[in-house]
This record gives C-alpha cells, sequence and structure tokens, in this order.
C-alpha cells in the first residue's frame, strides 16, 4: 500500500513542475468536441454538450479506450480510474445491476447518485425510488461522465453527483453497420451484443440487443438478462434535430440469499436459500430535441417516461441467513413464500437554455432551465406466495389482498441558473442558484403489529429547498487549471423510509425521520501535458446532516435495527489521479509498444461529528481506496494489470465488528486483481482476461433484508472469453 500511495504523491507533484513548461499544447480531442482526455480517461471542458462543467470535478471515461470486461458489466475496471469510487458488488446475488457511490456514500443500488443515460433520468424515482435496476450495457457505452457534488445546480440535489451513460452513436459516413461481440466464461456465462446503425439523408438511426445468461458464481444464483436499445434521430437542418429512444430490460434472477460469518468464512459459494426470485421489467421511453437559435443561443429538450415495475418471491427473512428454508415435516411441503409487487411509472422533462452573451471585453455563459417530475410508485407487499420453488408471482391470498398496500406520489419542480464570468483571460468565476419545489405524498393501508389491516395511511409533505452554490477556475496553462467550487445538497426521505419493506422486516423505521442536508466543497489541480502524462489532485470537504443509518440496539438477548437520523456527518478527504505513458514520455515512435501506468487513489475520513455516535465511521465509508494500473500496447494489442485495494468499512452507526445474525458488522478490507487483454485484427477483436486473478473471497455488503440477510459474497476468480466483429 505505501508505495502505491507514494507513486501517486511523486506523480502528482512530477505534474505540478512540469505543468509550467512554456511548450505544452492542447491535445487533439477524441471523437467528440467538449471533453479532453489522453487515453481511457479525461475531463470536460468549461461547456459540454449545453452544460457548464467550469471549476466542477468531472471525469470522462472512454469506454473502447480501455481493457475491460464490458460483456459482464464490471465495474471495477472501467469506473476504478475514477478516485474513491465504491461499489457494492452485488448483481450476482439477486440485485440486476451493480451499485456505485462516491466519496463514503452508500453504493447500493446507487442511491445517492443522479443516474443517467444521454442525459436524462434512468432511475425509479429521482427522489422517492432513486435505486437504478437498469444501467446502460458497457458495451453499448460510448462514454461515461462523471460530474461530483456540484453538479447538484443543474442536474438536482444529490450528494453524490451524477452519473451520465452515453450511448454509442451510428456512424455518419455509411447508410448501415452491424456489430457483433459475443463472450463466454466461467460459471456458464454467454453473452451476445449486437448492434445496427447508420445514417441515411436526414435520419440517424442506432439500436443493440444483449442477452446474457449465467450459471451464477453461488448456488441458486442463475441470472436471465436482455436489454436493448433503439434511437431514431431526424437532422433537419443545422440548427434542428429531434430523436426517439426507448430502452428495455427484461431479466429473470434467482436470489441465493445472505450469510452469516461463519457460513462466509466457511464458504462464501453456497446458499441456503433456494426459492427466492426476482423479476424487473424496465421500460423508458425518451423524446431529446436541440434547437440552435442562433450561433450563440441553442435550446435543449430532453423528456423521459419511466413504466416499469420489480416483483419478489421470497422465503427470506425469518429466522436470519442461519436458518435454512427446509420442507416442514407436518405439511411435507415448503411453506407459503411471501410475494411483493412495485410497479413504478414516472416523467421527467427538462428544459434548458444555454447563450453566449459579451460584457465588456470578455464572453460570458449563462445556463438556465427548469426541471418538471411526476412519479407514481405503488408497493404492495405481504401477499401469499406458493410452497413451490419455481418463479410463481402469483400473489394467492383471497381478494388478492396484500398486507401492506401503498401508494406513493412526487411531483418536483425546480428551475436553475449558473452564469460564467470571465474576469480576464484566465480566471472565472460561476455562480448559479436552483429552487427546488417537491410534494410527496403516500396513502393506502399497512398492517400492524397486532395483525389489524385498517391502519390508513394519507400522508402529505411538500417542500420548499432553495441552494446555491459558486465556482472558480484559473487557467495556469493552455492545458492545466485550478478549480474550486462549494455547492449546497439535499437528500430527501425516500419511500423506504417511510415504511418498512416487507412484514418481518428487521430494521424499524423512525418515525420522526428529517430529510438529508449539506454541501459539498472542491479544491483541486487538473490538466494534460502532450500526449504522455495527465492528472487530477484535489480536496473535499463534504458535510451530510442528519444523515440517515441503521443503529444496532440491543435489549438483553435481543437486538433490533432502527433506520433513523443518528447525527451529522462530515466527510474530508483527498482524490488524486495520475497516468504516465513512460515511452511517450521520452520518444513520439517506439517500435516495442508503449507502457503507461496509473494510479487513482481516495482518501476519506468519513465521521459523525456530533449525537451517539460522535467520532465513529460513517458506514460504507473506507477511509482509503487506491486502484493501481499497468497498461502495455504494441499496435492493434494492449493489456492491463489492475490491482484494487479498499479499506475495511462498517455498515451501521454503531460500528459493529461482529453480529450473530450477519446483518450488521466489519466489511473487511480486500484486494482485487483483474488482468483482462484486447486484440484487434481489422474489423475484428478477441477480448479475454480474468476477473479476481487471486481468487479473493471478500464481500462489500451487508443487508438487513433485500436480497439477505446477512452477508451478500462478492464473485470470485472467473475467466472471460470474446470475439467481437464490425461490417
Amino acid at each position: 500500500m505505501k508505495h502505491l500511495v507514494l507513486f501517486s504523491i511523486l506523480i502528482c507533484t512530477f505534474s505540478a513542475a512540469l505543468a509550467q513548461k512554456k511548450d505544452s499544447v492542447t491535445l487533439k480531442e477524441v471523437g467528440i468536441k467538449g471533453y479532453r482526455t489522453i487515453t481511457g480517461m479525461g475531463h470536460m471542458n468549461e461547456v459540454h454538450d449545453g452544460i457548464i462543467y467550469s471549476g466542477q470535478k468531472n471525469e470522462v471515461l472512454i469506454t473502447d479506450s480501455m481493457d475491460a470486461n464490458t460483456a459482464q458489466d464490471n465495474p471495477r475496471q472501467v469506473m476504478g480510474r475514477v478516485p474513491g469510487s465504491n461499489y457494492s458488488e452485488t448483481e450476482g446475488s439477486g440485485f440486476p445491476s451493480n451499485g456505485i457511490g462516491f466519496r463514503g456514500l452508500n453504493p447500493t443500488q446507487s442511491i445517492e447518485t443522479n443516474t443517467r443515460q444521454n442525459g436524462y433520468n434512468i432511475a425509479g424515482d429521482i427522489y422517492g425510488y432513486p435505486e437504478s435496476y437498469y444501467l446502460t450495457p458497457l458495451e453499448a457505452t460510448e462514454r461515461i461522465e462523471v460530474i461530483r457534488g456540484a453538479s447538484s445546480l443543474q442536474f438536482g440535489p444529490q450528494f453524490g453527483g451524477v452519473l451520465n451513460y452515453i450511448v454509442k452513436k451510428a456512424p455518419e459516413d455509411k447508410p448501415f453497420e452491424f456489430t457483433t461481440e459475443e463472450t463466454g466464461g466461467s460459471y456458464g456465462l454467454m453473452n451476445t451484443f449486437n448492434s445496427v446503425g447508420g445514417t441515411w439523408k436526414k435520419w440517424n438511426y442506432y439500436a443493440f440487443v444483449k442477452a446474457e445468461y449465467q450459471e451464477g458464481y453461488r448456488q441458486n444464483s442463475q441470472m436471465e438478462q436482455a436489454a436493448g436499445f433503439a434511437r431514431v434521430e431526424y437532422k433537419a437542418n443545422d440548427n434542428f434535430k429531434v430523436g426517439l429512444e426507448y430502452s428495455l430490460l427484461r431479466n429473470l434472477l434467482h436470489m441465493p440469499g445472505g450469510l452469516d460469518d461463519a457460513q462466509f468464512n466457511q464458504n462464501p459459494d453456497q446458499s441456503f436459500r433456494s426459492r427466492n426470485w426476482l423479476v424487473t421489467p424496465w421500460n423508458i421511453l425518451a423524446l431529446t430535441s436541440e434547437y440552435k437559435v442562433s450561433e450563440k443561443t441553442r435550446f435543449t429538450f430532453k423528456s423521459a417516461l419511466n413504466v416499469s415495475s420489480r416483483s419478489i418471491v421470497w422465503r427470506n427473512e425469518d429466522g436470519g441467513p442461519e436458518t435454512k428454508d427446509t420442507i416442514s415435516t407436518a405439511t411435507n411441503s415448503y411453506i407459503p413464500r411471501e410475494v411483493e409487487h412495485e410497479y413504478f411509472k414516472s416523467s421527467t422533462s427538462e428544459l434548458r437554455m444555454l447563450t453566449n452573451y459579451n460584457l465588456g471585453a470578455n464572453e460570458q455563459t449563462l445556463a438556465a432551465g427548469v426541471r418538471f417530475f411526476d412519479g407514481w410508485m405503488k408497493r404492495q407487499e405481504g401477499g401469499l406466495g406458493s410452497t413451490d420453488i419455481g418463479p410463481d408471482f402469483t400473489n394467492y391470498n383471497p381478494g388478492n389482498a396484500y398486507d401492506n398496500d401503498l401508494t406513493f406520489t412526487t411531483v418536483n419542480i425546480a428551475p436553475f441558473v449558473e452564469n460564467i464570468f470571465h474576469l480576464g483571460k484566465n480566471l472565472s468565476v460561476t455562480p448559479g442558484f436552483r429552487f427546488e419545489y417537491i410534494k410527496s405524498t403516500a396513502t393506502g393501508h399497512v398492517l400492524d403489529s397486532t395483525g389489524n389491516y385498517d391502519i390508513a395511511v394519507n400522508e402529505s409533505k411538500p417542500r420548499f429547498i432553495p441552494l446555491a452554490g459558486i465556482a472558480f477556475q484559473y487557467k495556469t496553462s493552455r492545458t492545466t487549471n485550478i478549480y474550486a467550487n462549494i455547492t449546497q445538497a439535499y437528500t430527501p426521505i425516500s419511500y423506504s423510509f417511510l415504511y418498512p419493506m416487507g412484514l418481518d422486516v428487521d430494521a424499524k423505521i423512525d418515525p420522526n425521520l428529517k430529510d438529508i442536508n449539506g454541501y459539498n466543497a472542491d479544491l483541486g489541480y487538473r490538466g494534460h501535458l502532450k500526449s504522455y502524462f495527465t492528472f487530477d489532485v484535489s480536496g473535499f470537504y463534504m458535510a451530510h446532516n442528519n444523515n440517515i443509518a441503521i443503529e444496532s440496539r440491543t435489549n438483553g438477548a435481543n437486538t433490533t435495527y432502527f433506520e433513523t437520523n443518528v447525527g451529522d456527518a462530515i466527510h474530508i478527504g483527498v482524490e488524486a489521479y495520475a497516468e504516465l505513458n513512460v515511452v511517450k514520455l521520452f520518444t513520439k515512435h517506439s517500435r516495442w509498444g508503449t507502457v503507461s501506468f496509473f494510479n487513482s487513489f481516495a482518501y476519506d475520513d468519513a465521521k459523525y461529528v456530533n449525537g451517539l455516535y460522535k467520532g465513529n465511521q460513517s458506514e460504507y465509508a473506507p477511509s482509503v481506496i487506491d486502484r493501481f494500473g499497468i497498461t502495455y500496447a504494441y499496435k492493434r494489442f494492449s493489456t492491463t494489470f489492475l490491482y484494487s485495494h479498499t479499506a475495511k468499512s462498517f455498515s451501521d452507526a454503531n460500528n459493529t465488528v461482529y453480529s450473530p445474525d450477519a446483518e450488521v458488522g466489519v466489511i473487511p478490507a480486500y484486494t482485487v486483481m483483474d488482468w483482462s487483454a484486447t486484440a484487434k485484427i481489422k474489423n475484428y477483436n478477441i477480448k479475454f482476461g480474468v476477473n479476481n486473478l487471486s481468487d479473493a473471497r471478500y464481500f462489500t455488503f451487508r443487508t438487513v433484508e433485500y436480497p439477505g440477510p446477512g452477508i451478500i459474497p462478492s464473485i470470485g476468480r472467473t475467466i472471460y472469453l470474446g470475439f467481437g466483429a464490425r461490417f
């Protein structure tokens, strides 16, 4: 560890010294104007795609320029370059996708980040249910844009920032192109990805279909999944274009359940739940348009309709992970399972304007817009499931009754404005303001502890939230700059915290929960030197007030878990990324290829500063995340070795080290190594590699309920081999 940290510090110091060289030049942009990158990662320019990024911490990841297992959407090999990115690696245990979090925020299902595709919302509900069941397949992703806390003014008030997956575009110089990627691997992996696209006159189209099957790393963890996307765009002229996009996800997941510590230490592959299933049909329809009023002013409009659902049938919580789901000797059959259904219907529309104008001798940039969100969600829990073992999601209760039957709605109207003021050639100041109106409602009925079905629910909660921020950027050279920002952030209580999710859920909900509020701040130095070195070094400060966490409460031999506001947390840290191409440092051409090193390092001191748990570490906030990679490239062959280390963290505010039921406790430090390679021959390519090279046994997630309870193990060593072609 020490040598990796030292390498990061030395590289960043080296960059600071070299950044002042007068012979630094602006690199040619890769494919698309608006961001700068040398290899796999770079950063956005001041303005890109109608969005202001001046003074903000951001990264751009170009997926095709990396050696990575994109067939299995391995986030570590792509997103691992982003300092401080943390993952809940749970996709093989009942979650449709792995979650991502930043700066010590909970990564589960990416609930702390604003997740988007091509700039529009793809989560279930941006406030009430911000979980991301559908993520753009990495095979279809051209690039991933990551914006940290300062994004809250233009995108929404989430602390964790924004993840924006940009789908690949069709070629503009031919009417038809077909690509295919076929991948096989360990544990029965079979994956096929196929796309078509082209341009004909004023029409541009692109579509892909991805189908994946896995037997699974653990017992009872089979997965069948299909994802698809289609886009048609009409460009009337140079000033106006309009497009229609449709995304879908269909899957059937076998959920192996959680383990206690003893079971995990004995064999993390095992499972004691064979009757737990999940199905998630996801549908997103989006309308996009852009109109250039003049060379200086343009409007963009994006509207996404999400009509989706999630259904579960399980026998999951009774007795904890140590209790097996076995056949009853009295009935000679399994006991009935529980059925849950969740239905989503939401629309998110955003209108943006960007205009450039002159003030004095300098050109200024104004961005303004408004978002309107209307969300509806129906949650039905406690249905009577079958005694079978297969994926039967039927409710066998008389009259199709549910113990909990709730309907939630959210309305959000949020105008915003930001302006870049250029003060001379090098300094810019960008103040901004956003106003959030949120109204949430809950209606229906819930079952109380005595079995009374007539507990009516009828609640409404409006909120009026002003948010302000300011960013600074100073150009130290043509390719380097110093940036700083401070921006308020806000997270309203989600639906999950209004009522327990399930009759037997072990974590109780505090009825007096308060919304989370605070702010993010950054100070950093970034840039690149010629074609051999890129860097971004920054410090951050995040105030996370009224933090909601799991609190362990012990009464004699009984332990209960309580989700409540446990106090204010402060996250202070350093994020550093550096990449050096050793060969290009000394010569522009090498007959033996090139070798580059990169280091993504983050230190996060995330602790409670008041309340009962003052001094405790925030949950799911490892103090160190360090990733070191080496890439060798020769002509059309490249290979990358990645070393990833994540320090220990805790799953509850108590910082519990061990609990008999394993629902809370320490998440031990772990180190994972990956190796991947790509070979290209004309229009063909071969991809191969090994994930988790040393077969490390580790986990990133403990849960008091779905899809556990208990420890959710991460995947061990796997091998993959893929073949691709483009015609």
